[in-house]
């Protein structure tokens, strides 16, 4: 879990200081800390920062951490022969914590992430207080080659929390992909749906267009396309526009059309005697049966027999 630290004896302890690194078990991170020969514990802020998730670390320290429990590294060792080596991780202007500060930075997080590491920095703090160094605890696991480092037997509690840190995860992972089966199905339902209206719109369009055509040839005098080509159903009004169109309408024959093409569209066929449309149009029931005759000429109208009492039967000629 950690390399052991090395105790300084008294009459040492107040002329150097002493450098020696925590290793957490979970992650293998070193916490490095700095001994001061008055015993003073010092922590780099970056370190602590690290593992309890911080991405700031100046500003953790500014919200969490008081400015006497805080300090660079060339101020904290001022005077003191400092036996480490220069470099980038040990510049002069490294933000230290003291090991006060050390525990309001952890008690500050609230991340169940790090619960592990604030569970190992408490034991290290406590030991620390109460024998001035933290020793391992655990058995030392010996390397098979000589010269590899040594290896530690990570803490029972610590490796129970990283157990139940991969359930968690492994729950949180099924609950994701159980959320995007989910969404998935209903962006294929959605899909469905929006092919079905379109295809209600396009069909619609269809409809409208031949509506439309209709329209334009009522306004410009062109024969209309049969009713069943339009999948509509005709009105008393497009029957007479076509049937102006199929033959020269005299009066006579467009009196006897304004009387039978209603009864033709709502009923679907004329059953009247022709004594009953004289009476209706004026004319007599030769000159009714000569129109009628002219408009089944002319394919406007068609015969389907006579009814009972003699009188002729006529449909729509859909053609």
């Amino acid at each position: 879990m950690i390399e052991p630290s090395k105790q300084p004896d008294s009459s040492a302890r107040h002329e150097a200081i002493d450098v020696s690194d925590f290793v957490y078990a979970a992650t293998g991170a070193r916490v490095r800390r700095l001994t001061m020969p008055d015993g003073t514990h010092w922590f780099p802020a970056v370190d602590v920062c690290t593992e309890l998730g911080y991405t700031t670390p100046r500003k953790a320290l500014i919200d969490h951490v008081p400015e006497a429990h805080r300090d660079n590294l060339e101020t904290v060792t001022g005077s003191h022969g400092l036996s480490i080596p220069a470099g980038r991780e040990w510049r002069r202007d490294l933000n230290l914590i003291s090991l006060q500060g050390l525990i309001l930075l952890v008690n500050a997080c609230t991340k169940p992430a790090c619960a592990p590491f604030k569970q190992w920095a408490a034991e290290v703090i406590e030991t620390v207080q109460r024998e001035g160094s933290y020793t391992l605890q655990e058995a030392e696991v010996q390397p098979g080659d000589p010269g590899a480092p040594i290896a530690y037997a990570m803490p029972e509690q610590v490796a129970e929390a990283i157990v139940r840190l991969e359930a968690h995860n492994l729950q949180v992972d099924g609950e994701l992909a159980a959320a995007q089966r989910e969404s998935l199905a209903l962006q294929k339902e959605i899909l469905a749906t929006q092919k079905a209206a379109l295809a209600a719109q396009e069909t619609m369009a269809i409809a409208m267009r031949r509506i439309a055509d209709h329209l334009d040839v009522l306004a410009l005098g062109r024969p209309a396309p049969p009713a069943a080509t339009l999948g509509v159903q005709p009105t008393t009004e497009s029957v007479l526009a076509s049937w102006r169109q199929r033959l020269s309408v005299t009066e006579d024959v467009w009196a006897v059309a304004v009387v039978i093409a209603p009864v033709l569209v709502e009923k679907g066929e004329l059953r009247e005697p022709l004594e009953s449309i004289a009476a209706r149009t004026g004319l007599s029931v030769r000159r009714v049966n000569e129109c009628l005759r002219l408009l089944r000429k002319h394919a406007c109208i068609r015969s389907r027999g006579g009814t009972e009492d003699g009188a002729p039967v006529y449909v729509l000629n859909p053609a």
